[in-house]
This record gives C-alpha cells, sequence and structure tokens, in this order.
C-alpha cells in the first residue's frame, strides 16, 4: 500500500474482500492511520489487510505489524516468505513466536531468540528437538523442573536416561511409567513409589514393564 492511501479507501478496499463486520465497525470510527495504529487489533487487522487485500508487503503498515510477536512472525512467513528484520526483536520476546520462527522461517538456529526460548521448558525442548536437533545445554536447568518436557526432553532428543531431571520426573505417575518404558526401557525402582499409588499406571507399569505381577501395588 502506497502512502498516499488514506484510512477510508483501504476500508473501501478491505470491504470489498470481505473484512470482518466487528472490525468494519471499530475502524470506521477512527479519523486517521494514527488512532488506528493505536488500537489494540492494529497488528492483526494490518496483517489481515496484507493477506487478503494488498496481497504482499504493505509498507506503511510494517511498523504496527512489527510491534506483535504473533503476526510479526506470521508477516514474515506468509507475507515477506522469508527472514524479517525489521519483525525481529517484536517476535524474539515471546518464546512460542521465537521458536516457530527459527523453525519455519530460519530454518536454523537462531541466537536473538534464544535466550528467551531457553526460559521456557515446552519451547525449549521443542526448540532443541526441531531446531538444534540435539542437546541444548544452556536450557537443560529449565527444561528439568518440568515433569512432561523433561521426559520429552530425554525420549527425544538424548535418547536415553537423564539422571538430573529423574528426581523431578519420579514424581508424576503417569511421566514415571513412560521414563520407565520408553527411555529406561526396564524397571525404574525410584520411581516405583509413585507409580505403586496410582491405580491406572500401577496397572500399566506391570503389564508394560514388568510383565508380571506387582505385589506391591496391588492394594491401589
Amino acid at each position: 500500500m502506497q502512502a498516499r492511501v488514506t484510512l477510508r479507501e483501504a476500508l473501501e478496499a478491505a470491504k470489498r474482500v470481505g473484512v470482518c463486520a466487528q472490525a468494519l465497525t471499530e475502524i470506521s470510527r477512527m479519523a486517521d492511520w494514527d488512532e488506528f495504529s493505536r488500537h489494540r487489533n492494529a497488528p492483526y487487522w494490518a496483517y489481515w489487510y496484507a493477506c487478503n487485500v494488498a496481497q504482499g508487503q504493505v509498507r506503511d503498515m510494517e511498523p504496527i505489524i512489527a510491534r506483535d510477536p504473533e503476526f510479526a512472525y506470521r508477516y514474515a512467513r506468509h507475507v515477506v516468505l522469508g527472514r524479517w528484520p525489521q519483525g525481529e526483536p517484536a517476535i524474539a520476546q515471546d518464546p512460542e513466536w521465537a521458536w516457530r520462527y527459527a523453525k519455519h522461517v530460519i530454518s536454523g538456529r537462531w541466537p536473538l531468540g534464544e535466550p528467551t526460548i531457553a526460559q521456557d521448558p515446552e519451547w525449549a525442548w521443542r526448540y532443541a528437538s526441531d531446531v538444534i536437533r540435539g542437546r541444548w545445554p544452556e536450557a537443560e536447568s529449565v527444561i528439568a523442573a518440568d515433569t512432561y518436557c523433561a521426559y520429552c526432553y530425554a525420549y527425544l532428543v538424548l535418547h536415553r536416561r537423564w539422571p538430573e531431571a529423574e528426581p523431578v520426573i519420579a514424581r508424576d505417575p503417569a511421566w514415571a511409567y513412560r521414563y520407565a518404558r520408553h527411555v529406561i526401557g526396564g524397571r525404574w525402582p525410584e520411581a516405583e513409589p509413585t507409580i505403586a499409588h496410582n491405580p491406572k499406571w500401577a496397572c500399566r507399569y506391570a503389564i508394560d514393564v514388568l510383565r508380571g505381577p506387582w505385589p506391591e501395588a496391588e492394594v491401589a
């Protein structure tokens, strides 16, 4: 979109391709681009306009899109079709969208986003699995503190036991069972007291891991 296009003209163009009624009502009350840019939904509206009206980059709206991690990522992937430096500072502040940007846009490691990703256990293990495709020591202390993420990291990234995370995993009967079955491939005595108190997971542990009776869990 060129700078000479007014908000009214852009709104008329959006009407022709079916802008939603609620957005149409809200935007029609606005006086100019400055008021539009201050609205909380402006990044989404600007991204929608690029995709559905301009069907390409809209330079005048890019500062609006660039301030929102989600729509900066979507704009890079679906409109720019590649890296978009203007949006990277915002994307790098959100672990999910930073992971998606590294995986789907860069297709490799993204140092700018790694400090943020490394502080979120789910996106950190996914980053190790999908982007690094191996260990990520800088994030392991965060991943190890979350039962589900610790299990996934051991099973899908390390492909072996992960002693540093075992005390956390051993506290949850479901993930302890899975860890014994899929990671250890056999009995896990340290976790058995936890598993034995849960009827569902004790039964599955007896069937899939012990492959026989488990007297200690039969009361449960």
